[in-house]
């Protein structure tokens, strides 16, 4: 049965917004498991360390950038793994290495300014490019014969998200309702808080607590009836709720008036670069960490190996280093911003880079695909998450992407990451959120409540292609370190024939919350979820085949 767009909506905030939630125990680190012997769709990461092991390898470390919202520093497990840049002395505001970034210890922070202040909320690159360009377009009698092809393919990008911009009807008819279930929660939790002694509490422990009095007993029906109604996950607490929902509305509030509202222009006002100059790249500061590093510190907890929150449960010797490039606000991210982070990832001795984000509009586009292209040359490897709005990528296209309409060409170096889940997880290996497409897909990766780092010493569970992306960029460091001889595209070739598939490809795997199936090949070329254990013994062959110069 379809779902109603009201209820269809509340399940997109609480699927796609990563919201944080507290589950099982057990299910901890599922996403690191191996099928044959733990029963989930895992990468099997743990058997792929003790083949590492076995084979008494010595590891060159590698490091992988996370281009991201920011990533906590202080973290007890990551900071061990933080990059630390060799010509940069801590703390004495030079410029040691003079590479244009003064005290660039662990990375860099695009998103700032030398005075220390930072952006932290961005708009959407629709409602920038329809503001950027109205008074040029907005006119009858466009004489667009005299135009050059640069200009005509502005018009058409602008046309297109002029058509997005739109507040509809419907649109607003959601809000409000959202609005109300919002007030209607915040009533009921204030209610039940009075007695339950967790105010973070979950629909599962509510559903065991026995009420005192009997407005607190109504409160819970009704509380537990919302909650059901709404399709909202029995394990996440009440502040996350309200946290989303707050989010949310404050994004749509936005929206609905963004096509008469320009967008405050936070960046010019904090980095104050001359952002149509791209030679103009030596702006932001030091702190990579920034105001929200709750994406970014997940990410990086994923992307370093994470297996255990008390540094008890692996002795495996970790060769990963983690470097910080803070280039996303919570927002749309600027294309300026990404290119240069590439490209200082690369310049500092990358030869990973996670890029978990992304957009419908890219108007630099070509600063991007040149960045990308730049690493490509050398030989730096560069991991993508395929976006969370249920795209079909074959149709749609989503930035950063692989094919490049400036350059006419496709990046080889480049791995584009869909997310998968289990049926213990949550009732079939695909997810009802992930962009899917085998033109663009490449493989898929575990991203449905994924458990990792969080900021402030925490850990939690998060939803995203973002988490898909990081575990595979944990697999191919781990490749590069162990198989250093092997290139970026090498890797690539490697890590993409190295994958768990079913039988017979043909199967079909239903969606859930919609009432259709798919094969795997149509969600990603390769049809499968990405296996570390795989990539080991896969890479290992290579080498040996490289070595003999045996096709």
């Amino acid at each position: 049965m379809s779902l109603c767009p009201m209820r269809r909506l509340i399940l997109t905030i609480f699927l796609y917004t990563c919201s944080q939630i507290v589950w099982g125990q057990d299910a901890k680190f599922w996403h690191w498991k191996d099928l044959e012997k733990d029963g989930v769709h895992g990468v099997s990461l743990f058997k792929a360390q003790q083949l590492l092991t076995d084979l008494k390898l010595k590891p060159t470390p590698i490091i992988i950038a996370i281009l991201d919202g920011g990533i906590d520093t202080a973290h007890l497990q990551i900071k061990p793994l933080l990059w630390n840049n060799p010509k940069e002395i801590p703390g004495n505001a030079l410029d040691d290495d003079k590479n244009g970034y003064i005290d660039d210890v662990h990375g860099w922070n695009f998103l700032g300014n030398a005075a220390g202040e930072n952006i932290n909320k961005a708009s959407d690159e629709k409602s920038r490019i329809y503001h950027r360009y109205k008074n040029e377009f907005k006119q009858d009698n466009l004489d667009t014969a005299s135009w050059d092809t640069k200009k005509k393919a502005t018009f058409k990008t602008w046309q297109q998200a002029a058509a997005e911009i739109v507040f509809t009807d419907e649109a607003a008819d959601n809000l409000s309702f959202i609005k109300m279930a919002r007030n209607a929660v915040v009533k009921m939790g204030t209610i039940l808080i009075r007695e339950i002694e967790d105010t973070n509490f979950t629909t599962e422990q509510l559903e065991i607590y026995q009420p005192i009095g009997k407005l607190t007993a109504d409160t819970k029906i009704s509380y537990l009836r919302t909650m059901q109604a709404l399709g909202i996950d029995r394990l996440t607490g009440y502040h996350s709720i309200i946290e989303e929902l707050n989010e949310y509305i404050s994004g749509k509030d936005q929206s609905a008036v963004s096509i008469d509202t320009p967008p405050e222009d936070l960046r010019k006002k904090i980095t104050q670069d001359q952002y149509e100059n791209f030679n103009d790249q030596y702006y932001g500061n030091n702190n990579i960490t920034g105001p929200n590093a709750k994406h970014g510190t997940h990410v990086a907890g994923l992307a370093a190996g994470i297996v255990d929150t008390n540094f008890t449960k692996s002795n495996f010797s970790n060769p990963i280093q983690i470097m910080g490039l803070r280039v996303v606000p919570d927002g749309d991210e600027y294309d300026k911003d990404i290119a240069l982070g590439i490209r200082y990832a690369v310049n500092n001795g990358a030869k990973i880079i996670n890029m978990s984000f992304g957009k419908s509009f890219s108007p630099e586009q070509a600063w991007v695909d040149s960045a990308i292209r730049y690493a490509a040359s050398k030989d730096v490897l560069i991991i993508h998450s395929a976006g969370n709005e249920s795209y079909d990528l074959n149709k749609k296209s989503v930035y950063p992407s692989p094919y490049s309409n400036v350059f006419k060409d496709k990046a080889m170096n480049m791995i584009t990451v869909g997310a998968s889940s289990d049926p213990v997880i949550a009732e079939s290996i695909l997810t009802d959120f992930s962009n899917y497409g085998n033109k663009i897909v490449d493989v898929l990766s575990p991203g449905n409540k994924i458990f990792s780092s969080l900021p402030n010493q925490q850990y939690g569970f998060l939803n995203g292609t973002s988490m898909s992306a990081p575990i595979i960029s944990h697999i191919a460091a781990l490749v590069r370190a162990y198989f250093p001889n092997l290139s970026a595209t090498e890797v690539k070739a490697i890590l993409l024939q190295s994958n768990w598939t079913p039988n017979d490809s043909n199967t079909l795997f239903p969606i859930p919350q919609k009432d259709q199936s798919k094969k795997l090949n149509e969600i990603s070329a390769e049809g499968g979820i990405i296996n570390a254990a795989l990539s080991i013994q896969n890479a290992l062959l290579f080498q040996r085949n490289k070595k003999n110069n045996t096709p």
